[in-house]
């Protein structure tokens, strides 16, 4: 699992990432270690999680979060103004973030 192999690679412990995410330590470890594999929202939390470590969230991503791209559809009304304030609503909820997490820094790559 790519998620996994991040991991390894930057030396990020499961109790990292089950501390950003809100889980325990060895639900992570399933999820990291490939076992249990059964769409759900922490799987896709976790994924999520450690991308960001591995350069930022890409379009692909971003495309796949069902929540996310039903809440956008819910709420745009296809115009550039909104999609602005769509925008800006979404980069203030960097406030809500966990102490200690990583910060988003870099754009999502695509189109």
């Amino acid at each position: 699992m790519r998620a996994g192999e991040i991991c390894r690679q930057r030396g990020i412990t499961q109790a990292q990432v089950a501390a950003g995410v809100g889980a325990s330590q060895s639900q992570v470890s399933r999820i990291l270690g490939g076992r249990g594999q059964r769409p759900s929202r922490l799987l896709e939390e976790v994924c999520l999680y450690v991308e960001r470590f591995a350069g930022g969230v890409t379009a692909d991503a971003v495309r796949e979060n069902a929540e996310l791209v039903d809440a956008i559809r819910s709420t745009w009304d296809g115009s550039a103004a909104h999609a602005n304030a769509l925008s800006t609503v979404i980069r203030s909820l960097v406030v809500l973030r966990q102490p200690g997490n990583a910060p988003v820094t870099t754009p999502i790559e695509g189109d």
